[in-house]
């Protein structure tokens, strides 16, 4: 039903364009598309079933002859949007025409080629001629069309241009190259970036926080990736500001994350919202973002509790305590028992059956009793006592006794808040690492931020309205001008 559903609908177009001549067509061109489709149902219609290798082939053919009638249809619209006049305004500007030649778009349907005039701003002699109808239609890159754009950018953000070129090819529908689909994201980034601030705030218009919501959780965290330049790798020094030791293999830089974590009342995630920046000293564009995220999200609900999680680098707490304004601070509890195991180990053995019983009674006391932070650090200073000359259990017994304020696991827990930033964690895995981590990859900021950026509106369900914002600025007005002279006319008439 489908089948013949579809060429009905596509033979009644092309009846309306044919205006009583009997024929059916579609386009300026002849009827190749759409006649040959109607003549393969036609003929396939009595035809019995003649095995699954027949019914294959037909199925495969039948794709192919509606995505060429899609193609045609498209091209004639693309052609309703040409502008062919002496003179138009394109977004303020006056620009003469001055040819007419074709050019190949790429459409959901596949590419389509179509003549178009060019026009150029003869007040600036080293303007580009550019086609009017792609601002009209919002072309983008001159190459895209909007809604092959966004498909082009949501699957390039999931994966690799090369098998973003592989999966579109065995779909079936367009077959952009991997070239094209390797800049794309970055044609946007720049669109994006240039304005982000305002892009950001609209977006935050629209983010409503999810029914059940009981508190939310803030956090940050960052990730090492490969950088194309070897000369980024972060100096020991800055590093040191941060409160954490440089390391990592030459050429690899930090990225960072941040989430908004809506959560029930049992602390559990509903839904979050995900950032992620290149490297970039002290995180200052994420930190603003998360900042401006959040405060939007307290105003629409100033009555959730807050709950700052983070690890204990010396960074993420000078931000969450000094430009945090609300919200009680805790330390991830999955961090704080790595370092409550390092402890054990080195007291016991690594993997020995004292440390794990150990460890686990200390987890629990740590995470469920009242007061359970002085009973860690009680343990850990008699371990000291054992282990006077063991330099891991004096650092990880610090390491509790500077962050006690910020274990009271057992209240959060009372209250229904969550005690883990296994969403930050997360998205450093899933956000970064899977995308930008694979191997013999290497990139530069702006190529990385392209992909980061569209992968956190994936990830946080905002992907459409982002979209949205950034296809609207592809489209410019453009006038017809009226009584305009053409200056070669007018010599050849003298």
């Amino acid at each position: 039903m489908f089948v013949f559903g579809a060429v009905s609908h596509c033979m009644g177009y092309a009846a309306k364009q044919a205006q009583g001549t009997g024929q059916l067509p579609v386009t300026r061109q002849e009827l190749s598309a759409l006649d040959r489709l109607v003549g393969m149902v036609k003929e396939r219609k009595d035809k019995p079933f003649g095995g699954a290798g027949d019914f294959n082939a037909f199925e495969r053919e039948l794709a192919e002859r509606l995505r060429e009638v899609g193609r045609e249809m498209l091209a004639e619209e693309l052609r309703k949007a040409d502008v062919d006049a002496e003179a138009v305004l394109i977004d303020g500007s006056e620009h003469r025409r001055v040819l007419r030649a074709t050019e190949t778009y790429m459409t959901t349907m596949g590419p389509v080629t179509v003549e178009r005039s060019l026009y150029k701003d003869w007040s600036d002699s080293g303007a580009r001629a550019v086609a009017a109808m792609e601002p009209r239609l919002g072309i983008i890159g001159g190459f895209w069309t909007e809604g092959a754009a966004k498909q082009a950018l949501w699957v390039v953000a999931q994966m690799t241009p090369a098998l973003s070129e592989e999966l579109f090819r065995r779909v079936g529908n367009m077959e952009p190259s991997k070239s094209s689909l390797d800049r794309l994201p970055k044609e946007l980034n720049g669109v994006w970036e240039d304005d982000r601030r305002a892009f950001e705030a609209e977006l935050r218009k629209v983010t409503v926080v999810p029914e059940g919501t009981a508190s939310i959780a803030v956090s940050l965290d960052g990730v090492l990736i490969p950088m194309r330049d070897g000369g980024a790798v972060e100096t020991r020094e800055r590093a040191a500001d941060d409160g954490r030791t440089s390391k990592g293999p030459a050429g690899y830089r930090e990225a960072s994350c941040a989430t908004i974590s809506f959560c029930d009342d049992d602390g559990d995630l509903i839904s979050a919202i995900r950032i992620a920046r290149m490297p970039e000293y002290k995180k200052r564009t994420l930190k603003a973002a998360l900042l401006a995220e959040l405060q939007s999200v307290w105003e629409q609900c100033p009555d959730l509790p807050v709950v700052k999680l983070a690890d204990a680098a010396r960074d993420n707490w000078d931000y969450l305590d000094r430009e945090v304004p609300v919200g009680d601070s805790l330390v991830d509890f999955f961090h704080a028992t790595e370092h409550l195991h390092h402890a054990l180990a080195a007291a016991y053995g690594d993997g020995a059956r004292d440390t794990r019983l150990r460890f686990d009674e200390l987890s629990e006391i740590l995470r469920d009793d009242e007061g359970g932070i002085d009973r860690v650090v009680a343990s850990l200073q008699y371990l000291r006592g054992k282990h006077p000359r063991s330099a891991t259990i004096q650092r990880e017994l610090k390491f509790f006794r500077r962050n006690r304020k910020r274990m009271r696991y057992w209240q959060f827990r009372e209250k229904g808040l969550p005690i883990g930033s296994g969403v930050v964690e997360a998205a450093c895995k899933t956000l970064v690492a899977q995308r930008l981590k694979q191997s013999g990859m290497r990139w530069g900021n702006d190529g990385g931020q392209a992909i980061l950026t569209a992968r956190g509106w994936s990830q946080s369900a905002r992907f459409d309205q982002a979209w949205a914002l950034l296809a609207t600025t592809y489209q410019v007005q453009v006038t017809i001008l009226d009584n305009v002279i053409s200056i070669r006319r007018a010599r050849k008439a003298r």
